[in-house]
């Protein structure tokens, strides 16, 4: 292990967390209610629903590159409460939001510049959130607002978990199943799959799920099996459903070992197929699970393994928690100091900011003793919690077969570095955060204990028909602070270009749905052609005669036909 000054790295951590400039702009802020009828903002909804309770209350999105000062929220006691509110709101002429942690990009539950005048937001994670696990069958059913820390610990508690879990554990469930989150899981080479488990999203691991539906005369709970044929349209719905509770199918968990490795260079990890040295097919053969977070302007990136383990090895740490990274949640003074300085407007600083980063890592590891862990799944998967660092995010899904992932990888990585050397050759510096690079399973209808209608529809990683050899979902993300001048036409360049390389010939390219996408040269979701036809087709093309982006729609207008659960955004996207 390096020699390294643990107490001064940790009491510069704690000491200068973030710069003072920066408070407002790269932490998430308090979030108070005001209830409804104290603060005289204007008047409350007409004949709003007694006994539920009802407030103004702040909304942000992660990046906070959607904000709003006072929205009305709401906070329903039960799933009967949202079958009321759903028909209030229909009686009144109101639309409903679920929301719950907030810890997304996209203007699914709130757009730039909405009138929300008759808008109420139904918060899910104050008392939908009960966790029920049944061994019998392995499976958990969970509330709408339950967060994923918590439905994994209960899961835990019995033995069981899931293998493709998200870096964040503070997601909602419903809001988790709603975009199709994922972890970085494919099957090491030789490896034994559980029975139970998925590596594709989440969405694939639900059996059932109950949800306010349109009955003919009114809104009404309606509980939806796996082997209906509105299930596949609802596993992945955009935010155009409201869910109440899902039920999903477990496996029993094996502890995991995380390695974290800084001294492979970026052109070795991403070589060429067949290429010599440590490359990341490599580790995905071995392992199955690894991630590379790749620093602006470094030769290193920091890679994770994961190895599932039953026995801890004597070199690994046992951790008995998540978040276990806590230098990338509370940044030392020269980290703070370089966002400083390149959000005041100082871009050119920029490399030294991605050194800075890699040099925090390398050092912050060594401090905590974290480069080498072992413990419950969910312990070395969480590592992105609300105190890390607030930043934007473009890129997608690759779809491709497991043997063309170093090729995607080796022409990805190559394009990104010639851009930001090229514009960094003109003074420009677009992209000052990491290149996020994982992989994962697609949603295969084997890994499905009960009786399936399908595949979630609108999944990024649903299977292409047409391609049986197509089995892997190559996630391509770049970060960037909020606000840094070209950074969303810069995002729109290597969308163009990736749809353009993954024409459907060798793969094929998808938004993720929690992050940026249908970028214009000032911002992302604006992308006119991209919104009515290019990401709508890619779940058109190739599946004549199946369940397709149109009756993803027919479904949720059938269910919803009054667009209760609906917002500006969505009317123009989910059509």
């Amino acid at each position: 292990m390096p020699s390294f000054d643990r107490r001064s790295f940790l009491s510069a951590s704690a000491a200068s967390a973030v710069a003072a400039t920066l408070a407002g702009v790269l932490r998430p802020a308090l979030v108070n209610a005001v209830p409804a009828g104290t603060d005289g903002s204007g008047p409350v909804p007409p004949d709003f629903p007694p006994g539920i309770p009802l407030f103004r209350q702040r909304y942000q999105n992660w990046s906070k590159e959607i904000v709003v000062d006072a929205v009305w929220t709401c906070s329903p006691r039960s799933a009967d409460d949202v079958v009321t509110l759903a028909n209030w709101a229909h009686a009144s002429g109101h639309r409903l939001r679920p929301r719950g942690a907030m810890h997304g990009w996209t203007p699914f539950t709130i757009e730039n510049g909405e009138n929300l005048d008759r808008v109420v937001l139904v918060d899910t994670m104050t008392a939908l959130t009960g966790v029920t696990v049944d061994t019998a069958s392995s499976t958990v059913t969970a509330g709408a607002g339950a967060t994923l820390s918590d439905v994994l610990q209960a899961l835990e508690d019995h033995g069981l978990g899931w293998s493709s879990v998200p870096a964040p554990g503070v997601l909602s469930i419903a809001g988790a199943l709603a975009v199709g989150a994922h972890g970085a899981v494919v099957r090491a080479v030789g490896e034994k799959v559980p029975i139970g488990s998925s590596s594709g999203s989440l969405s694939n691991l639900v059996t059932s799920m109950t949800v306010v539906a349109w009955n003919g005369t009114g809104y009404a709970l309606r509980t939806v099996a796996r082997s209906e044929a509105d299930a596949p349209d609802l596993a992945v719905h955009l935010g155009r459903a409201f869910v109440t509770e899902v039920t999903m199918q477990a496996h029993p968990a094996t502890p995991l070992r995380c390695e974290s490795i800084t001294d492979i260079g970026w052109a070795e990890l991403f070589g060429a197929p067949g290429a010599p040295g440590r490359t990341y097919v490599d580790f995905l053969d071995r392992s199955g699970r690894a991630e590379a977070i790749w620093y602006p302007f470094t030769d290193t990136p920091w890679l994770k393994v994961w190895t599932p383990t039953p026995v801890r090895p004597p070199s690994s740490r046992e951790v008995d928690g998540p978040y276990n990274y806590t230098f990338s949640d509370t940044l030392p003074e020269a980290v703070s100091d370089a966002i400083g300085a390149v959000v005041s407007g100082r871009t050119e600083l920029t490399p030294a900011l991605g050194q800075v980063f890699l040099a925090t890592t390398v050092a912050g590891l060594a401090a905590t003793g974290s480069s080498d862990i072992w413990g419950a799944p969910k312990n070395t998967q969480f590592y992105i919690r609300p105190s890390t660092l607030l930043l934007t995010e473009g890129g997608g899904a690759v779809i491709t077969a497991r043997a063309n992932v170093a090729a995607v990888l080796h022409d990805f990585t190559r394009w990104f570095r010639e851009r930001t050397e090229h514009y960094a050759s003109l003074g420009q510096f677009p992209i000052n955060g990491p290149v996020e690079i994982r992989c994962c399973g697609l949603d295969q209808g084997s890994d499905v204990l009960v009786d399936s209608a399908g595949p979630p529809t609108i999944s990024a990683m649903r299977p292409v028909p047409d391609r049986p050899e197509w089995d892997t979902a190559v996630w391509l993300n770049v970060l960037g602070i909020p606000g840094t001048p070209g950074m969303f036409a810069f995002y729109r360049e290597m969308e163009q270009w990736m749809r353009e390389r993954f024409d459907g010939a060798d793969a094929v390219f998808r938004p993720e749905w929690s992050k940026g996408w249908a970028f214009d040269e000032d911002r992302p979701y604006r992308d006119v052609q991209a919104l009515t036809a290019t990401i709508p087709d890619s779940f058109r093309d190739g599946y004549s005669g199946e369940r397709d982006w149109d009756s993803v729609v027919g479904t949720v207008d059938r269910l919803d036909p009054h667009r209760v659960f609906g917002n500006a955004f969505l009317d123009r996207f989910v059509r």
